[in-house]
């Protein structure tokens, strides 16, 4: 599945296994190893009281109780494959994190944001860390927090979009760092997005749909944006992400945006 993106190959690709109830952990960790992408998932029956699926998302690496694009990209192929909620209006899926409920919008499929873990300031010697590894000064970080909803974020808010494209991609990062820049009045775009995250991937990733959830929280509690509004990301990579972020009448942010099916198979385990 192409995530974030109406257009195939421009958004961030997530490997969505169905039926995989007979594969053990080793064998899901084997075959998203060998993806290589920044993360594959398993659909698995349900468990939980009201879920309508379980999903397991693994990096390359480990598996994550949560991930934001995985989470659309698998309701997208679950639906796809016929799968149907047991409320028409509200999917439910069942992960290591809980129940995440995913709704159809005008802008595609949305998850509802978790809750942060940790959030507020950032301790100094993290900043002096975000700085050295993003080769900025202090000077040009506006403002940063955490904003930890699994992936281990640090949010840092940059002057402008201009500014957040301008940064030089590391070599290496210990940290999950998230970049956002506003872009001027009345662009289609609110803000810039990029994601560096050692947890995800060993690069930067095209399109995060956690990073875009704890950030929306962050910078709708601070004031210094308005719901709804759209986030680009993936610009610097060539792709063209959109992330459509909201929040409802109770305070609940909700981060979607169009999916898509690019290749479809048998996987052989």
């Amino acid at each position: 599945m192409d995530v974030f993106t109406d257009t195939p190959y421009f958004g961030n690709p997530v490997a969505v296994v169905l039926g995989a109830d007979g594969l053990s952990g080793e064998q899901m960790q084997l075959f998203a190893r060998w993806t290589n992408l920044s993360e594959t998932t398993f659909v698995l029956a349900p468990q939980a009281s009201g879920a309508d699926y379980r999903v397991r998302i693994f990096t390359p690496a480990r598996e994550l109780p949560f991930a934001g694009h995985p989470t659309l990209g698998t309701c997208h192929a679950w639906l796809e494959a016929g799968g149907r909620p047991a409320d028409p209006g509200a999917i439910v899926q069942e992960c290591e994190a809980g129940l995440i409920t995913v709704r159809r919008t005008d802008a595609g499929l949305a998850f509802a944001a978790p809750p942060r873990v940790r959030s507020g300031p950032v301790e100094d010697e993290v900043t002096e860390r975000v700085t050295r590894a993003l080769n900025l000064a202090r000077s040009d970080i506006v403002d940063i927090a955490w904003a930890d909803n699994g992936p281990g974020w640090v949010a840092v808010l940059l002057g402008s979009a201009d500014a957040v494209l301008a940064v030089q991609r590391p070599d290496a990062v210990d940290l999950d760092i998230g970049l956002a820049g506003p872009y001027p009045s009345g662009s289609a775009e609110t803000i810039e997005v990029r994601a560096f995250s050692p947890m995800i991937t060993s690069i930067e990733d095209p399109v995060t749909g956690s990073l875009n959830a704890s950030l929306g929280q962050w910078l709708l509690e601070s004031g210094r944006v308005a719901a709804p509004y759209v986030a680009s990301q993936g610009t610097a990579m060539g792709r063209r992400g959109r992330v459509h972020v909201s929040r409802d009448a109770d305070g609940q942010v909700w981060v979607g945006g169009g999916t898509v099916t690019c290749v479809s198979g048998t996987v052989e385990l």
